[in-house]
């Protein structure tokens, strides 16, 4: 017998005997051990992602269940004057209205008179017995505005107050013990922070869409009275007036805008901030109005050019362009060539952010704005004015002009 082929058949057997044990021990092991439940695999494939910088970005499930209930759908009916344009009742269309053509060419003969219109957006409940919401292009010039809860109960709702300048309105519905949003601080948000709107895009109750906070207090043409959100998150016709939420759940803005070329969401959105928008529905509520400050100038950006001419270390602060005679500003020695730098205390580093700071002073009430004026700093104590109805757009001398962003509430 050959020795090596009795010790290499061996060692062949040993270890084949070997991988048969320890296949059969991981069997034994696989079967005594306990197997994962089917709750557990589901609550292992939803878990949420892992935390960064302290926050858990991917799911707003809680969100929408929670704060769902508070939003509404709004409808309004209402008529429009019809105007001659080359044929009888055709509607006084806008001349750059895609729609135009379409009536100019194809729709027969209509009677002259009213025309009737419907529109659809959104609002949330902002007190428990019926106080909601919602834009003020929603509900303007409309007859009859109906408000729809997510428990499907509709409701005929009363106009309390509108303010154009914001684009904030209040409705009062006959309601008692609804659930309500909870109001967060939009000053605390911070750019690229998640955020949800909740809404009713093209008609499509309780939509939900996220986003990211893309940049804070943006003006926008002629609206420079408030320092808009900007987001990224899907914002369509009907969504106009539903609240924007951070991640807590409050609601920090209320969707107002999109800027488009084809009418629908290209990536801009804008919300108005919820205090700003809290303010006006305080004021509604006491004394049917707005007051808003004024000082009476015209004011433009501070570039590199113009900082380097009035020998300042950096572009910061709002140049004055111009100041209206007799104004707040004129009588407190404000002059053209100054540059406010403060406001009450509040640094100024554009000019876009002097506007809402002196629009939410109450009048009569004494602010100190501080210029710089031929290289020195100068504190002026100015009584603020009111502003009047009719000037509702701040005076921009020298910004630059873009175009103003769509309203978003479909059939308005």
């Amino acid at each position: 017998m050959d020795v090596r082929n009795t010790l290499s058949n061996f060692r062949y057997a040993f270890a084949g005997a070997l991988v048969t044990i320890v296949l059969l021990c991981g069997y034994a092991y696989s079967q005594n051990s306990p197997r994962p439940s089917e709750a557990d695999v589901s609550s292992q494939a939803t878990a949420a992602p892992k935390a960064v910088n302290g926050t858990i970005p991917a799911d707003f499930s809680d969100i929408a269940e929670q704060q769902g209930p508070a939003v509404v759908n709004i409808s309004v009916s209402g008529a429009v004057s019809t105007a001659y344009s080359g044929i009888p009742g055709l509607p006084d269309l806008d001349p750059n209205d895609p729609f135009g053509e379409f009536f100019r060419r194809f729709q027969g003969p209509t009677p002259h008179g009213k025309v009737p219109v419907h529109g659809l957006g959104s609002g949330f409940i902002v007190k428990s017995d019926g106080v909601v919401l919602t834009n003020a292009h929603v509900v303007a010039d409309a007859d009859e505005v109906t408000v729809k809860l997510t428990d499907k109960r509709e409701f005929k709702a009363k106009v309390l107050g509108v303010d154009k300048v914001t684009d904030v309105a209040v409705l009062k519905i006959n309601a008692k013990d609804l659930p309500v949003v909870r109001v967060g601080n939009p000053k605390a948000s911070r750019v690229g922070e998640w955020v949800v709107a909740i809404g009713s895009p093209f008609g499509f109750e309780n939509t939900v869409t996220a986003g990211i906070i893309s940049a804070k207090s943006r003006t926008l043409p002629d609206e420079g009275y408030v320092p808009f959100l900007q987001t990224d998150v899907p914002i369509n016709p009907g969504n106009s007036g539903g609240p924007l939420f951070n991640l807590r759940g409050e609601v920090i803005g209320i969707n107002s805008q999109i800027y488009s070329r084809s009418g629908g969401y290209q990536g801009l959105s804008f919300a108005i901030p919820i205090d700003v928008a809290m303010k006006v529905e305080g004021q509604l509520l006491t004394g049917g109005k707005v007051s808003r400050g004024r000082l009476g100038i015209s004011i433009k950006d501070v570039n590199g050019e113009l900082a380097d001419s009035l020998g300042m270390d950096k572009p910061a602060g709002a140049f004055v362009a111009g100041v209206e005679r007799d104004s707040p500003a004129e009588v407190a020695g404000i002059e053209p060539g100054d540059v406010v730098i403060k406001f009450s205390g509040t640094s100024i580093n554009s000019s876009n952010e002097l506007p809402p700071l002196v629009s939410e002073m109450t009048p009569g009430s004494k602010a100190v704005v501080t210029v710089l004026r031929q290289g020195k700093v100068n504190e002026i104590t100015v009584t603020v004015g009111e502003l009047k109805s009719s000037e509702t757009h701040a005076s921009r001398g020298g910004a630059e002009p873009g175009r103003r962003p769509d309203r978003d509430a479909g059939g308005r």
